[in-house]
C-alpha cells in the first residue's frame, strides 16, 4: 500500500452546471489555493469530469494523486453525484480509478462556498446593509447561512462547534417559493402555470431572470423580447429597458426574501454570506435596499433579522478556496481563520 502523498499538492474542482474550474491546494500553507493554478474549462467540451481532469494536467503539466472535488448536486453517501443542469455523473471511487489517484474526496459544491468562509479576508467582503462584518470564532456556537445564484440556487449552513468548522450540505435551493407579496402571488400563478411546481431556484438564478422578465412583462401587458440574462442585465444596467431594470430589483428582492427565510430555518442568526457565480453582475441591485428591506421583513421576527449581516463574497474563486480548506482538513491540518 502506498503511503498518502500529504505533501504533494492536492487537485481542487468547482464543478457547476456549465463550467468546471481547476487548481492546487498547497495544504502546508495558510494560503493553501494556488492562484496561477486555476484554470476554466466548459461542461460541453468535455464527456467526463475525469477527460476534463486529464486536460487540465496536460494544459498546466501539473499533476496530483489525492483531489477534493466540489459538484453542484446532492451527493450520495459521499460517493456520487449526480451534478444539476450537467450531464455528468461522478462517482469518487470510479474517478479515483481512472486518474491512478490515492483519494477523491466529493462534496456537494456549495459545502466548498462554505468552507471558504473562514480563509477569506476582509477585503475579499463587502457589507449589504449597515451591519458590521461578522466575527467569525469571536464565541460559540455560530451558525452562518452561505447561499447564492449560479447556474442554479445553492444553499448551506456553515457551524462553529467547539473549535471545529461543520457544513451542512442542503439543497435549499429547490425548495418551495413563498410569496410574500401581492406581485409575488402573480409571478408565482404564471411560473406555476409554466413548470408546476415553482422553487425559489426558478427565480434566483440566471434563468430565473428571465423567467422574472417573462411573468413582468406578462402581468404588466407589455410584449416580451427574446432576451437572455445577459441582454436584461445588461439594459437594466445602462436603464435602458424599465422592465429589465423592475426585473433586476424584483429578483434582488426576492432573493433577500429567500435569505431571510433560510436565517429563520437554519437559525442561521450570526450572518449571510451571500456567493455564486452571478451574484457579481446582481451586487449593485442587492445594495440598493430591496434586498435588505425584504430581507428584514420577517413580521414578529423584524428586530431580531435587523441585527443579522448580510455579506457578499468577493473572491474571485470561492469555491476553489473551499476546496482548498477542505484540502487542508484532509491533510489533518487545523484550519485557522483569516480576516
Amino acid at each position: 500500500m502506498r503511503t498518502p502523498s500529504r505533501a504533494a499538492p492536492t487537485l481542487l474542482a468547482d464543478l457547476g452546471g456549465t463550467n468546471v474550474r481547476f487548481a492546487l491546494a498547497d495544504t502546508s500553507s495558510t494560503a493553501p489555493l494556488l492562484g496561477d493554478s486555476v484554470r476554466r474549462y466548459r461542461v460541453k467540451d468535455h464527456a467526463s469530469l475525469a477527460e476534463a481532469i486529464r486536460q487540465y494536467f496536460t494544459d498546466t503539466g501539473h499533476t496530483a494523486l489525492r483531489a477534493v472535488i466540489a459538484a453542484a448536486g446532492r451527493v450520495s453517501e459521499g460517493e456520487t453525484v449526480k451534478v444539476t443542469n450537467n450531464p455528468w455523473l461522478v462517482a469518487a471511487h470510479t474517478l479515483q480509478a481512472e486518474l491512478g489517484m490515492e483519494a477523491v474526496h466529493l462534496v456537494n459544491d456549495f459545502a466548498a462556498q462554505a468552507m471558504a468562509v473562514p480563509l477569506l479576508m476582509h477585503e475579499q467582503l463587502s457589507a449589504v446593509g449597515p451591519q458590521a462584518l461578522p466575527t467569525l470564532g469571536q464565541r460559540e456556537p455560530q451558525t452562518f447561512v452561505v447561499m447564492g445564484p449560479g447556474t442554479g440556487l445553492g444553499v448551506a449552513g456553515l457551524l462553529r462547534r467547539e473549535g471545529h468548522w461543520i457544513v451542512l450540505e442542503t439543497e435549499g435551493g429547490h425548495a418551495g417559493f413563498a410569496a410574500h407579496t401581492a406581485e409575488d402571488v402573480e409571478i408565482l400563478h404564471r411560473l406555476n402555470e409554466r413548470f408546476g411546481r415553482v422553487s425559489n431556484e426558478r427565480m434566483i438564478c440566471g434563468n430565473g431572470l428571465v423567467n422574472l422578465y417573462l411573468a413582468l412583462a406578462d402581468i404588466a401587458g407589455q410584449p416580451a423580447e427574446e432576451y437572455t440574462p445577459e441582454d436584461i442585465t445588461a439594459r437594466a444596467e445602462a436603464g435602458t429597458d424599465p422592465l429589465c431594470v423592475r426585473t433586476v430589483e424584483t429578483l434582488a428582492g426576492i432573493f433577500g426574501s429567500v435569505a431571510g427565510d433560510l436565517v429563520l430555518s437554519l437559525g442561521g442568526w450570526d450572518g449571510v454570506y451571500l456567493t455564486g457565480g452571478v451574484l457579481p453582475i446582481l451586487l449593485p441591485w442587492i445594495k440598493r435596499g430591496g434586498f435588505r428591506e425584504r430581507f428584514e421583513a420577517k413580521g414578529r421576527f423584524r428586530e431580531t433579522m435587523e441585527q443579522v449581516p448580510t455579506v457578499a463574497m468577493t473572491h474571485p474563486e470561492p469555491g476553489l478556496l473551499g476546496a482548498a480548506a477542505l484540502a487542508v482538513l484532509d491533510a489533518g491540518k487545523p484550519l485557522l481563520a483569516n480576516g
